[in-house]
């Protein structure tokens, strides 16, 4: 007795999963790389005075990242993005069958010219973008997909993920930053802010503002919540560097 393979039949994905996928991957992946490149940089990358050697690190973080975003459907053919919407990558002419590593890694090459990509996926009868026609692949809804629980959970722990992760770098570089570390010397010189405030018991967790360094020249301002003992107080404060100079008190605000 001869055994038949099951052919299972598959629903071709609708073109607002496909979108809602590939925003999901481009913003995962992109997080992903810009936490690595943070993280390689080191809390006091905004002091950095060596653009070779920052563009050294990125572009060693940066070009493995791209690797891994064009290898992102080579599992089963299931992105991050695409298993949250519930679709995946299948062989053209074979449904049943992953398309094989290669064409899958070509197939998203072609995310390089993504205006293109969106182009021809919202204009294609068949559903597809430049890439599913020259790696003849086709993207259908997933039969095994997870409930939406899960899926609706992983992407609202992904975007939780990303503002802590943008909150706490980006607060605690600006923290570290001999900017900083002028402003709050300055604050803890100014007589009217310590009468005011009854003296100084500390800082904010995270102070706001932006730190810009360029040639050996900087412009820093400044957002620092003082903590009193009698009030808080909110303070700003504005400071420029010389050319491979310290930093400067330029203007203070309460």
């Amino acid at each position: 007795m001869t055994e038949q393979k099951t052919e299972l039949t598959f629903l071709k994905s609708s073109r607002k999963r496909r979108i809602a996928a590939f925003i999901i991957d481009h913003f995962v992946m992109s997080f992903l790389m810009v936490s690595i490149v943070f993280i390689a940089l080191g809390p006091n990358f905004m002091d950095e005075n060596n653009p070779s050697k920052m563009m050294t690190i990125m572009l060693f973080v940066m070009i493995p990242g791209f690797i891994l975003y064009f290898a992102k459907d080579s599992l089963k053919g299931i992105s991050a993005g695409k298993w949250i919407m519930g679709i995946m990558v299948r062989d053209e002419n074979n449904q049943n069958e992953i398309a094989s590593f290669g064409r899958l890694f070509l197939r998203n090459l072609f995310i390089i010219i993504w205006p293109v990509e969106f182009i021809v996926l919202a204009t294609n009868n068949q559903k597809k973008r430049l890439g599913d026609i020259v790696a003849k692949t086709v993207v259908v809804k997933n039969t095994n997909k997870p409930s939406k629980l899960p899926r609706i959970l992983a992407l609202i722990g992904v975007g939780i993920a990303f503002f802590v992760f943008v909150f706490f770098t980006a607060g605690n570089a600006m923290k570290n930053s001999d900017a900083y570390k002028v402003a709050t010397k300055e604050i803890e010189q100014n007589k009217d802010i310590i009468n005011e405030i009854g003296g100084i018991k500390g800082y904010g967790m995270m102070p706001t503002g932006n730190v810009s360094i360029s040639n050996g020249q900087g412009q820093a301002q400044l957002e620092i919540k003082v903590s009193g003992n009698t009030k808080d107080l909110n303070v700003s404060v504005y400071l420029e560097k010389e050319q491979n100079g310290q930093w400067k008190l330029i203007e203070l605000q309460k």
